[in-house]
């Protein structure tokens, strides 16, 4: 075994198209990929966790008033 780079034996990462980072707008990084770095990526784990990105619920008041009883 030779310790020569080979086509075979090089790591291939996969091609994504740098994006913007959705916290901070800066071109996306590879090892943190959608975002541009891991302080990014850890304050969106964060939000998610504290539920900030919940969807608020609102309940439907006409289901309450046709509920077909007369």
């Amino acid at each position: 075994m030779s310790d020569d780079p080979s086509p075979r034996s090089a790591k291939v990462e996969p091609l994504r198209k740098s994006r913007p980072c959705p916290e901070c707008g800066k071109p996306s990084q590879r090892e943190h990929y959608p975002f541009c770095s891991d302080r990014c990526r850890t304050l969106d784990l964060s939000r998610w966790l504290k539920g900030s990105y919940a969807i608020p619920v609102v309940e439907d008041e006409s289901s309450v008033e046709d509920d077909g009883r007369d």
